[in-house]
């Protein structure tokens, strides 16, 4: 798939340029596009109604160097896993962030057995995932989960294609949390957010729960 390919490449190694935050300047980032940090918004998804034990097991897919990881290591998180497909952003997580598990490994096909993880999520990801892989993708998440999905991605109504950093077919919106439950309709919405950068940029958080055997 040319888009894993140039992501494992040198157009990931560039994103990885771009993007290497600390979690300071993560939450710096978030602040000034959203009002509100990161740190804040992992708190009010995972802790503020004790939805995410701090034991529970979390994989990230699309992990990048680590550093959304790294911000819930700082809530107390300890079994944190990341997979990425691009090696330079492994190896830069793998130096910087101690305590994580990071891997290569690809949101088509994840390097762990079903039901592994308490909450797999995934951040500004999905969108890179071209719709006709999205369903694969989305099962893969779903299959390594034993409960929890979260996401944050840009979100639209319908699905539309938009032009990234002068590449095409690189980048879609849409409504990823309604994209789950039509592929899996007995997952429930436990909490969901729309976040504005203004100028029409939207984008949506969400956790999603697996039902309960006998709801």
């Amino acid at each position: 798939m040319k888009q894993q390919d140039a992501w494992a490449d040198k157009f990931g190694d560039a994103y990885l340029e771009r993007n290497c935050y600390t979690t300071q300047s993560m939450d710096t980032l978030w602040l000034e596009k959203f009002g509100t940090t990161r740190t804040e918004l992992n708190k009010a998804f995972l802790l503020d109604n004790q939805y995410i034990d701090a034991r529970a097991r979390i994989l990230e897919v699309g992990c990048s160097s680590g550093t959304q990881l790294a911000l819930l290591q700082e809530l107390g998180f300890r079994n944190l896993y990341g997979i990425d497909v691009n090696r330079s952003a492994i190896s830069y997580g793998q130096r910087a962030r101690m305590g994580l598990n990071l891997i290569l490994g690809s949101a088509l096909d994840i390097p762990f057995k079903d039901n592994f993880f308490d909450l797999v999520f995934t951040s500004g990801v999905l969108i890179h995932i071209p719709p006709a892989v999205l369903p694969l993708t989305l099962s893969e998440i779903y299959r390594c989960t034993s409960n929890y999905i979260w996401g944050y991605e840009y979100f639209a109504d319908e699905p539309v294609a938009v032009n990234y950093r002068g590449h095409q077919e690189m980048l879609w919106k849409q409504d990823f949390c309604g994209a789950y439950r039509e592929r899996f309709p007995r997952l429930q919405i436990v909490k969901w957010k729309r976040l504005s950068e203004g100028e029409g940029l939207e984008s949506e958080m969400f956790l999603l729960r697996k039902e309960e055997p006998g709801e």
